[in-house]
């Protein structure tokens, strides 16, 4: 058993949360009409402008968590993010009771991934992240040695 679990764990974490987020970003840049159109659909204004910032957000960040580099701030973001497309996207409070199901599972399914960022936040990427590699040369690049 690993001394410190929460190194590979907390890594596996990262890469799960970044397996929603990544995918999500890029599929939105191939159907990114059907994106801006969805967004549409919910009454928010500038849809275009709505698409690509979904599509940087979820690109960016899911980047930034599988690396664990800026993650915490990436994982805010992502936070708050994924609570404001709960409340836009998946309002079940809105529909009629016998359409509500899913739209209740997706919001709370968002709302527990929202949980799990503001962890990552909190707690940083670990040990095993870009983020503990440039603390551990206190900001600075590694030094590589010559041949």
């Amino acid at each position: 058993m690993y001394e410190k679990p929460q190194n590979p764990l907390t890594l596996a974490g990262r890469v799960l949360l970044a397996a929603l987020f990544l995918p999500a970003g890029i599929a939105k840049i191939g159907g990114f009409s059907g994106t801006a159109g969805y967004i549409a659909s919910a009454g928010l204004p500038l849809p275009e402008v709505g698409a690509l910032l979904a599509i940087a957000v979820e690109i960016i960040g899911g980047i930034a968590l599988l690396t664990g580099f800026c993650a915490r701030p990436a994982a805010l973001v992502l936070a708050v993010f994924t609570l404001a497309a709960s409340y836009f996207f998946h309002g079940y409070w809105r529909l009629p009771a016998e359409q509500q199901f899913v739209q209740q599972l997706m919001f709370f399914k968002n709302v527990a991934v929202a949980g799990g960022l503001l962890t990552l936040a909190a707690w940083g990427a670990g040990a095993w992240s870009l983020d503990a590699r440039r603390a551990a040369t206190g900001g600075r690049p590694q030094q590589f040695a010559r041949a």
